[in-house]
C-alpha cells in the first residue's frame, strides 16, 4: 500500500437483552443481520440500557461486552445501526462497550429528515458547541464522568473513547479525564462552520496538549480525502496542536461505500463516515482496514491481546497519511 501525509483542504437499568452475555452476542449478531436490509431500525436489545447519573445529570448509556472500557459516541443522526454494529465489532475484539445517547432515536436509520428533527436541534442545544467560537462542548464534562465509572467497573489500564463526526473532537477533549488513554477521533466535524477550526476553548487546548506530551499518547484520526466537513485544514490545526503525538489518517473518498443511507447521501453529501455509513463490509477494503486499526489501536493501548472480533491490522499502521486504494 503507498501512502503519504495528506493535509490538503477539499473546498448504562438492565433492558431486554437479558444478563446472559452468550445470548445478548447472539441477539447482536441477528440484529445486524438484519439491519443489513435497508430502512430497518436496531433494536439494540443486546446491549443493557442503563440510566447513568454523572454529578446530577442523567442519560441513556447502551452497554456490552467484557474487558476494558471504550466508550463509543454516536455520530449525527443518532446511534444508528451502523454505529452500532461498530460498537459491535469492537465489543467482540474484547472490549465493554459504552455508548451514551446523546441525540436522535436510539437505533433509528437515518433518514434525511434528521436535519429537522434531530441536527438543528443539537446545534442550538446548551450542551454542544457547534459553531466556531463556542470553545469546549459541556457534555464532554459529563463523559469524562462516564468514562470515570466504565473505568470504575471495567478496570484496566484505562478507557478508550471513540468520537465520530458531531462527536469527533469530544474524544480528544475526554483525554483531560486521566483514565482516557485511547482517543480516537473519526472525521470530527466541528466546529461546523470553520474548517480549520477546533471545538476545544484556549484552556482546553493547551491542557489537553500538555497531557498528551506528559503522558506519550497517541491521538488516532481518520477521514476521507475529498470530506468537506472534516477537511485537510482541521487535521493541520491538529497535528499544529499535538505534533507527531497525531496519527491522522486519509482515505481515498473513491472507497467511500457509494450507497449510505439517506441522511449521509443527501444531507452530508459527500464521502465522511469511515467505520460506518460509508464502510464497505469487505475483507482488504481501505475503510475495513481503518476498523481493523482502530480496534488493534485500543487494543494496544488497553493491553488486550486476543479477541473474536474483526482480524486486527497493526496498530500503528501507517500514520498521518493517505492510504490509497479502490472502492
Amino acid at each position: 500500500m503507498t501512502t503519504e501525509r495528506d493535509d490538503r483542504d477539499p473546498a448504562l437499568r438492565t433492558g431486554r437483552g437479558g444478563r446472559d452475555p452468550a445470548m445478548r452476542a447472539e441477539r447482536g449478531r441477528r440484529d445486524s443481520a438484519a439491519t443489513t436490509e435497508r430502512g430497518r431500525r436496531d433494536s439494540l436489545r443486546d446491549f443493557d440500557r442503563r440510566a447513568v447519573d454523572v454529578d446530577g445529570t442523567s442519560k441513556t448509556v447502551y452497554v456490552s461486552g467484557a474487558g476494558p472500557a471504550v466508550v463509543l459516541m454516536p455520530e449525527m443522526p443518532g446511534i444508528s445501526p451502523d454505529v452500532a454494529r461498530f460498537g459491535r465489532w469492537v465489543r467482540d475484539s474484547g472490549f465493554t462497550v459504552y455508548m451514551p445517547s446523546l441525540f436522535g432515536v436510539d437505533g433509528a436509520y437515518p433518514r434525511a429528515d434528521a436535519v429537522d428533527t434531530v441536527v438543528r436541534r443539537a446545534c442550538v442545544s446548551a450542551e454542544f458547541r457547534a459553531f466556531a467560537g463556542g470553545g469546549t462542548s459541556p457534555v464532554t464534562a459529563w463523559l469524562r464522568g462516564l468514562a470515570r465509572r466504565a473505568h470504575a467497573e471495567c478496570g484496566g489500564p484505562g478507557v478508550g473513547a471513540v468520537g465520530l463526526c458531531f462527536t469527533g473532537n469530544f474524544a480528544l477533549t475526554m483525554a483531560l479525564e486521566p483514565v482516557v488513554v485511547a482517543p480516537v477521533l473519526n472525521h470530527p466535524s466541528l466546529p461546523l462552520d470553520d474548517p480549520g477550526g477546533l471545538e476545544l476553548s484556549a484552556e482546553d487546548a493547551a491542557a489537553v496538549a500538555a497531557r498528551v506530551r506528559r503522558d506519550g499518547l497517541t491521538v488516532l484520526a481518520y477521514r476521507f480525502d475529498d470530506d468537506t466537513w472534516c477537511t485537510g485544514r482541521r487535521f493541520a490545526a491538529y497535528r499544529a496542536l499535538l505534533g507527531d503525538a497525531f496519527d491522522g489518517r486519509v482515505l481515498p473518498g473513491s472507497s467511500a461505500h457509494t450507497d449510505p443511507p439517506p441522511f449521509f447521501r443527501d444531507v452530508v453529501g459527500c464521502p465522511h463516515s469511515v467505520v460506518t455509513a460509508h464502510l464497505v463490509d469487505r475483507e482488504g477494503h481501505p475503510t475495513t482496514r481503518a476498523r481493523d486499526e482502530i480496534i488493534a489501536f485500543l487494543a494496544e493501548r488497553l493491553h488486550v491481546r486476543d479477541g473474536s472480533g474483526p482480524p486486527r491490522a497493526r496498530a500503528d499502521g501507517d500514520g498521518g497519511r493517505t492510504v490509497r486504494g479502490s472502492g
